[in-house]
């Protein structure tokens, strides 16, 4: 069989620091999880326009964190919380990105802002800033490096997210001041943090949809290079 080609979300700044021009990002570790997993990574510029094009190329899409969130008017927050920092261009493009892929019933990976946005696509809302609304809450920024753990999730039993990593508990890194607020008709949520904070969704309506607020891509836990492993075999199926 052909390898299946995963498309990857990039990141994008106006300019500063690599350039001093608009330029796109990705962690070198997102195309090797997926090089790993068996899958051929393709990197996705933001152009909305050409969306239906990249999803004829792909059999997988992986929507990425990055250091942004989602406009709180996308899921009819009228008020937009001060730490708030959107990125209309790239928003527009993963949504597009996303709904192409459902439609087609590609596989669909959201890490992290990518599960927040996955969360929105499916009908669900968000926190906006997670201090202000969870009551001692956990540091779900860390203060220590992101390729150690900050806190665990509880994963629930009977899920796909559980059949995939086959564990109760993960210790997870953390990398973000948002969350996924509620469970939308269709939606599961398939972990939490101690704090009650949704750190998982999925939805059996397709034949793969999975989001996480950690980081599988950087490779802490035994679960997370399985749930690669997991997304990349469904892509090559749906090929």
């Amino acid at each position: 069989m052909m390898i299946p080609v995963i498309g990857i979300t990039l990141d994008s700044e106006e300019s500063g620091s690599y350039s001093k021009f608009p330029w796109y990002a990705l962690r070198e570790n997102y195309s090797a999880s997926v090089s790993r997993a068996g899958g051929l990574p393709l990197a996705l510029p933001h152009v909305t326009d050409r969306a239906e094009e990249y999803l004829n190329l792909i059999d997988g899409l992986v929507i990425t964190g990055g250091n942004f969130d989602v406009d709180p008017a996308l899921f009819g927050d009228k008020e937009r919380h001060d730490s708030v920092i959107i990125k209309k261009r790239r928003t527009n493009f993963e949504i597009a990105m996303a709904k192409g892929a459902l439609k087609r019933n590609i596989p669909v990976l959201g890490i992290c802002g990518g599960q927040q946005l996955l969360h929105v696509v499916l009908g669900g809302r968000l926190i906006q800033h997670i201090p202000d609304v969870i009551e001692n809450a956990l540091a779900h920024e860390q203060p220590n490096p992101r390729d150690e753990a900050g806190h665990e999730v509880f994963v629930k039993e009977g899920t796909l997210l559980h059949r995939i990593v086959g564990t109760n508990n993960l210790a997870v890194n953390s990398a973000h001041h948002q969350a996924a607020l509620d469970e939308p008709n269709g939606v599961t949520i398939n972990a939490r943090a101690p704090d009650g904070v949704i750190e998982g969704i999925e939805t059996d309506a397709y034949d793969f949809c999975l989001g996480v607020q950690w980081h599988p891509e950087f490779d802490i836990n035994k679960g997370d290079a399985k749930i690669f492993k997991a997304f990349v075999a469904a892509s090559e199926k749906a090929k």
